[in-house]
This record gives structure tokens, C-alpha cells and sequence, in this order.
């Protein structure tokens, strides 16, 4: 049986599939190509990440496939429902890339409390002639200890952030409608362990409250922050947002910017994704990373092992 892995596949994950008799297809088709590459290659497997789409119409003319996998957690590129409707399996990897993006998230913020983002920028094309003038103007810098991270979304992803954020001395908050109280244990190196009680509030008073806010939701038909929000929000908020884009309004994030309300963001995912709107990238005070939230080799083993164990329980057993 053939599995393409369109958008690729860490090589641990091949020889899981490999060594149970699958043959592992890692072409890269073109969109406009796939139904044709599917059929005449015998395809019953597809595994896709962000960039293939898998909709009613190549599901419909693609009758041998029997699996779809996604590797990471939001399935918003494939028709989940209409799909096993017609009898196919859909799988996702929803723990194998959690500390990945949560990790990113603090890149973005300790980059943002120092100006690195900024500073990366302006070093290699000043910093030989105003390296003075550059210190000064990156000299006001804050530390993340001791402020307030308030998380809007608290699944996995969101949780891993929280770990984090308490790890370093940050008192973590969070929103999420399904969740009213977590537990989070962190592990340490050598075996210890200790655990927090969080209970859920409002999304107004996470607002309110947090120094830094941490996105992690699905994606959404509405924005999860736009101008009312960011009314809402104390002055010099830094904003993070590598969950999906289209959940904040770009055109009130900007606007935020200019006014001070909102001191930096970090974006690792876009509205107008994959061609992010030029005034975005451009903004002196945005971090900018191009959706990498789960691209280390460590994910993406973890996301081909799952995967693999996934499809040879259901297609082998």
C-alpha cells in the first residue's frame, strides 16, 4: 500500500511505515496535480500538513484513498466531516508539536521585551557606524519575570505555554470556554516535580490583566482580537500569536502599534497567509517567523511516529 506524504515526513516516521510494509511516496505534488498523481499511483494514504488542501472535490475523485493525516493539530485545510462521511479515516498528531510552538511563542517574547527583532534588522546595516546610537535606542528593555501571561486557549499547545511561563516566575492566566480549572505539572531534569492549580477566567479580564497574551485557538469564521479587545488591554501589551492566522485583525493590530496600546507583537501566522500583507511585514515592532510554530526535528519525528502508529493500527490491523 502507498502513502504520500505531500507536505513530507520526518525519516523515523518512513521506516515505521517502511518496516510494516507501506511504501512511502514523498513527491510533492502540485495542488492542481494531486488527484491525477493519487489515482495513477494507487494512493490510499495522504498525509498533508498546512499547505495541501484536501477538499470535497479531490476527496470525491479520488475513490481508492482510505486515510487522511494531517501532521499538527488544526485540520482547517481538509473537509474533516464531508470526508468520513465517505467512509475515509482523518488522523492528526494533536500532542507531538505542543513544547515546539510553545517554545516559539517565548522566542517571539524574549525577543520582543529585548527589541531583538528589531535589533537583527538594524545591526547589520548600522551597527558599524551608530553602534551607540543603536544601544541607546534598544537600552529600555523588560524582563518577563514577575509579569502577568494570560493565554487565550488552553488545550495542549496551550498548556505547554503555560509550563513555560511559570517555569521562568510568570503568573499565568487563561480563557478558554470548555475549560474552567487545570492542573500543570512541571517536570524538572532531575525528577522533581511541582504542580499548579489555574482556574479559568473571563476573556475580558485576561485582557485586562495580562502583560503578554499568548493565542492558542482554532481557527475561528470571526477574529478573536480586533479593536474592541485591544481596547481592552493595558498599555504596552506585547501580543503572540502562532496559532492560526485570521484571529486577529491585522488592520486594528496595526493601529494598536502606532498608538503604544500594544508595545510588540509576534506573528508566526497570518491573515492573508501565505502572502502576508506588506505593512505587517514591515512593522518595526512586529516579530515576524513564517509558520514554523511546529518545525523543529524533534516535532517533526514525533509527528511521523504518530502518524505511522496511527495508519498501520488502521490500515494493517
Amino acid at each position: 500500500m502507498k502513502i504520500l506524504a505531500n507536505d513530507g515526513i520526518s525519516q523515523s516516521g518512513i521506516a515505521a511505515l517502511e518496516s510494516a510494509g507501506f511504501e512511502v511516496l514523498t513527491t510533492n505534488v502540485a495542488q492542481e496535480q494531486l488527484q491525477n498523481f493519487i489515482n495513477e499511483n494507487d494512493v490510499v494514504g495522504l498525509l498533508v500538513r498546512s499547505a495541501t488542501q484536501v477538499r470535497k472535490e479531490l476527496i470525491d475523485a479520488c475513490p481508492g484513498l482510505k486515510l487522511i493525516g494531517r501532521g499538527g493539530v488544526g485540520m482547517d485545510n481538509i473537509d474533516v466531516a464531508y470526508a468520513r462521511e465517505k467512509g475515509l479515516h482523518v488522523i492528526n498528531t494533536p500532542a507531538a508539536s505542543s513544547e515546539s510552538v510553545a517554545e516559539l511563542v517565548f522566542a517571539h517574547l524574549f525577543g520582543g521585551v529585548r527589541f531583538l527583532y528589531d535589533a537583527n534588522r538594524n545591526m547589520p546595516l548600522e551597527g558599524d557606524k551608530n553602534f551607540k546610537k543603536l544601544k541607546k535606542s534598544y537600552a529600555k528593555g523588560a524582563e518577563l519575570r514577575g509579569k502577568t501571561l494570560g493565554i487565550i486557549g488552553f488545550g495542549r499547545i496551550g498548556r505547554a505555554t503555560a509550563k513555560i511561563g511559570l517555569g521562568i516566575g510568570m503568573e499565568v492566566i487563561f480563557h478558554d470556554p470548555f475549560i474552567e480549572e487545570a492542573d500543570i505539572e512541571l517536570s524538572f531534569f532531575d525528577g522533581q516535580q511541582v504542580s499548579f492549580s489555574l482556574k479559568g477566567i473571563s476573556k475580558n479580564e485576561v485582557l485586562a490583566k495580562a502583560d503578554f497574551i499568548s493565542l492558542h485557538v482554532p481557527a475561528q469564521k470571526e477574529y478573536i482580537i480586533g479593536k474592541p479587545e485591544f481596547e481592552i488591554m493595558k498599555s504596552g501589551v506585547g501580543l503572540v500569536n502562532a496559532a492560526r492566522g485570521g484571529i486577529i485583525d491585522e488592520v486594528a493590530l496595526i493601529d494598536a502599534l502606532e498608538t503604544g496600546k500594544v508595545r510588540f507583537a509576534g506573528l508566526d501566522v497570518f491573515e492573508s497567509e501565505p502572502q502576508p500583507e506588506i505593512k505587517v511585514l514591515m512593522h518595526p515592532n512586529i516579530s515576524l517567523s513564517p509558520h514554523i510554530g511546529a518545525a523543529t526535528g524533534e516535532a517533526q519525528d514525533r509527528i511521523g511516529e504518530e502518524l505511522a502508529t496511527q495508519i498501520i493500527s488502521i490500515l494493517k490491523n
